[in-house]
């Protein structure tokens, strides 16, 4: 076996062990290497920019996936956590974990250097962080994010599609328009995939002071749960408030995007039949979906039946509190790729913004619910009125600063936010069944509220 198929191979078990491995729950057949850069060609470390394709035992199309791999003869113990193993007398690990590698990063992207077919593109005003290394922050999701001090932040993509990724779409349709509600785009790495111009990383501005709207949302119900005999507008860790921020931050990047890059309308039967395409495709694979199915299907079918078309627009697509930070100056969104199991034609096709405000009023149920998945005995039924009362308080506010801002109020528009509400419940029961089981009882309770709700005028 060659040092590259020992790689190769040692790779196809590494990889779904990896948080941002999109795959989870497939069977790797195989991992080839589709396409290898050297970055770094002298002394220690060698790095190697590598996209990874990989097989899966069911078939179907193969996934690219990014490493920056590095390679060091003696591999130093605080990287001893992403080594991928010994190859040709060098250990080869994730050298995105290495100072000496991001240090290299930053100053390819300030100096605009061109690699073969990757180039770093600084913007034109940015404010790159002066010369020092990174360090890898250390929640990783579906990217790897590297921060350098508090003025710039990197985000690596790891699981790569041809083209240009909406993040660093959108971001610079925002800065054309002068945004403060995201954080300011200092450059990109772009590179090439399928003979397609591909992004592979991006530059902003690092949010220095700020707090995730998630981890608000989630101390703010703690504070409710704490305080027995209080209301949530009487308990000090309220959230209302900032909720209706939000709401007002969400209304005005959908103005923005309208300005930077216009909006149009689709046919909202068009819509429905995407959405209960998904929903027969997930009730196949989740058994617990079933009994509900008829009555998602029946709101999906009200949508259809509306006529009049809808007005869309490029939207975020994936909206939920753990996007938005809180800065001392108001709130940002971040991560402008779409939900990263939906194909990117389907995310930068334009959206009703009600996508993003059913996103948004999804995530407030799961902060309020999260912290009861594993409550019992009579506190149950005490905690999930309060839980009841945190979420519609928050729904509402959030609604209210989204109509102040706006000038239209999305609860007008029942049958359709419904309807975007229970796609995204659908989406999420899926996820939480193949990733967090124990979480899939919020989406499907949350569907069984929205359509029992359906034939009512019950708001948010």
């Amino acid at each position: 076996m060659t040092p590259v198929e020992g790689l190769t191979s040692r790779l196809a078990d590494w990889l779904p062990r990896q948080r941002w491995f999109g795959a989870k729950g497939r069977t790797v057949r195989r991992v080839t290497i589709a396409a290898s850069t050297p970055l770094m060609t002298a002394g220690e470390p060698l790095v190697d920019h590598t996209l990874l394709a990989v097989e899966f035992d069911e078939g179907g199309p193969a996934q690219h996936y990014q490493l920056l791999i590095g390679w060091r003869r003696d591999l130093p113990e605080t990287l001893g956590h992403v080594a991928i193993g010994e190859f040709g007398g060098r250990i080869a690990y994730d050298g995105l974990w290495d100072h000496d590698v991001t240090a290299w990063l930053l100053e390819a992207l300030r100096a605009g250097r061109r690699i073969g077919d990757i180039r770093f593109v600084p913007e034109p005003d940015g404010q790159l962080a002066d010369p020092m290394p990174g360090r890898v922050l250390g929640i990783e999701q579906s990217n790897t994010s590297v921060a350098y001090g508090e003025q710039s932040i990197l985000k690596l993509f790891r699981h790569i599609l041809p083209g240009v990724n909406p993040d660093l779409e959108l971001h610079r349709a925002l800065r054309s328009v002068s945004s403060r509600e995201v954080a300011r785009l200092q450059g990109a790495v772009e590179g090439v995939l399928d003979d397609t111009p591909t992004t592979l990383a991006m530059m902003q501005d690092f949010a220095a002071n700020s707090a995730e709207g998630w981890a608000m949302a989630l101390a703010s119900v703690r504070d409710l749960f704490a305080e027995g005999d209080l209301r949530a507008d009487e308990v000090g860790g309220d959230f209302a408030a900032e909720a209706h921020r939000l709401g007002g931050t969400v209304a005005a990047v959908h103005a923005e995007l309208v300005e930077a890059l216009g909006e149009s309308e689709r046919d909202p039967a068009e819509l429905a039949s995407a959405m209960t395409a998904r929903l027969t495709a997930t009730a196949a694979e989740v058994g617990e979906l079933g009994p509900h199915a008829d009555a998602v299907r029946a709101v999906f079918d009200e949508l259809a039946a509306l006529g009049t078309p809808l007005p869309v627009q490029r939207v975020h697509g994936d909206l939920h509190l753990g996007q938005t930070l809180r800065t001392p100056h108001g709130w940002l969104l971040i991560d402008f790729e779409g939900e990263p199991a939906t194909p990117l034609r389907d995310r930068v096709r334009p959206d009703s913004a009600l996508r993003d405000v059913a996103g948004m009023l999804r995530s407030f149920d799961y902060a309020a619910y999260r912290q009861l998945l594993h409550a019992d005995g009579e506190a149950d039924q005490q905690l999930l009125w309060r839980a009841n009362e945190w979420a519609t308080r928050n729904r509402g506010a959030f609604c209210d600063g989204y109509a102040e801002a706006a000038g239209a109020d999305p609860r007008t528009q029942s049958v359709a936010l419904r309807a975007f509400e229970l796609d995204k419940a659908v989406y999420e029961a899926r996820y939480e069944t193949h990733n967090r089981p124990a979480w899939a009882p919020i989406p499907l309770a949350s569907i069984t509220r929205i359509t029992t709700q359906a034939g009512s005028d019950a708001g948010v």
